[in-house]
């Protein structure tokens, strides 16, 4: 009897301790990511941008509110917000809460789709099968009838009022001691809400630094910053993974970017021209598949240096 069933009551045990470890330590061990990235001209002084992106807030994770708190202490230059802070419609609040402190520096910020909509219950599995099939977002296709609306008007009016710059589709500069930092930005390509022929033509000539925003780094957006000569681009959504593999990294990264790239600094290049590409692996998970495993939650202080360092 030992022998019959010892080995699957073992892999059994193994995957509930597994269980307990993503969801009850992995997922609320948040970690500062620190990232030097040689872009900026000659002459321009070094910029420290702190990047948060899928908070996924849900009603009383305080122990995410007090980190992100936390994060005003590094006094960044200026905060890049790459979406998806919502996997609650009631969690408004609690992501103001939460960023209230980083809302006191300049800032900008894009959406994700779930800032307009809810999260669905949905197989993890269906993630390799779409990978598998070439799927990606909603392919175009309109939500469901019955999907949840949340109150992202209220989350922009919010970020408005505390003077982030709104790049939905659309190009704002920040002025930061002097310098002149252009960024170009993108509403979600995951759920093609993108347009970049609004923003087309690359970084203006009257700034000192530009760089393109955008919630889910998919090969068509990214070849567009990319060729239209942007030095550096920030985007999120991936999760870095979210259930990666020890040794071995990632399976999916939920859009078209090749998992290789899933998070962190890597390059692009289009058309000849090359820029680099921070993922954020974000700090949240969607409400209903509340694990990571070997990713785990972050945010990224990024120090833009000169291209000569």
């Amino acid at each position: 009897m030992r022998a019959r069933y010892g080995v699957p009551l073992s892999i059994a045990a193994a995957g509930a301790a597994g269980l307990v470890y993503a969801a009850g330590f992995e997922a609320r061990s948040f970690r500062l990511r620190r990232v030097t990235v040689p872009v900026l001209p000659s002459g321009v002084r070094p910029l420290r941008v702190l990047q948060v992106s899928d908070i996924h807030m849900v009603g009383g994770q305080r122990k995410k509110q007090r980190w992100l708190h936390s994060l005003a202490g590094l006094r960044p230059d200026f905060v890049i917000n790459t979406g998806d802070n919502l996997s609650d419609p009631e969690g408004v609040p609690e992501v103001l809460d939460a960023l209230g402190p980083l809302m006191e520096f300049p800032g900008a910020y894009v959406f994700g789709s779930n800032d307009y909509y809810g999260p669905r219950l949905r197989n993890p599995a269906r993630y390799l099968v779409e990978k598998l099939q070439g799927k990606h977002g909603l392919n175009g296709n309109p939500p469901a009838k019955d999907v949840v609306h949340n109150p992202w008007e209220d989350l922009r009016d919010s970020f408005d009022a505390a003077g982030w710059l709104n790049l939905t589709n659309t190009r704002g500069t920040l002025k930061i001691d002097g310098v002149s930092v252009e960024l170009t930005g993108l509403d979600d390509p995951h759920i093609k809400r993108d347009r970049y022929a609004e923003v087309a033509g690359g970084p203006s000539p009257s700034a000192d630094f530009s760089m393109g925003v955008v919630h889910a780094p998919y090969l068509r957006v990214l070849d567009s910053y990319a060729a239209d000569g942007y030095p550096l681009i920030l985007a999120g959504h991936t999760h870095g993974g979210q259930l990666c593999v020890p040794f071995y990294g990632a399976l999916v990264t939920n859009c078209d970017l090749d998992t290789d790239r899933v998070k962190g600094l890597s390059t692009h290049t289009a058309e000849g021209r090359t820029s680099y590409l921070h993922v954020s692996a974000g700090c949240g998970t969607n409400r209903y598949t509340p694990v990571r495993f070997a990713c785990p939650p972050e945010a990224t202080l990024l120090t833009l240096v000169g291209r000569e360092q």
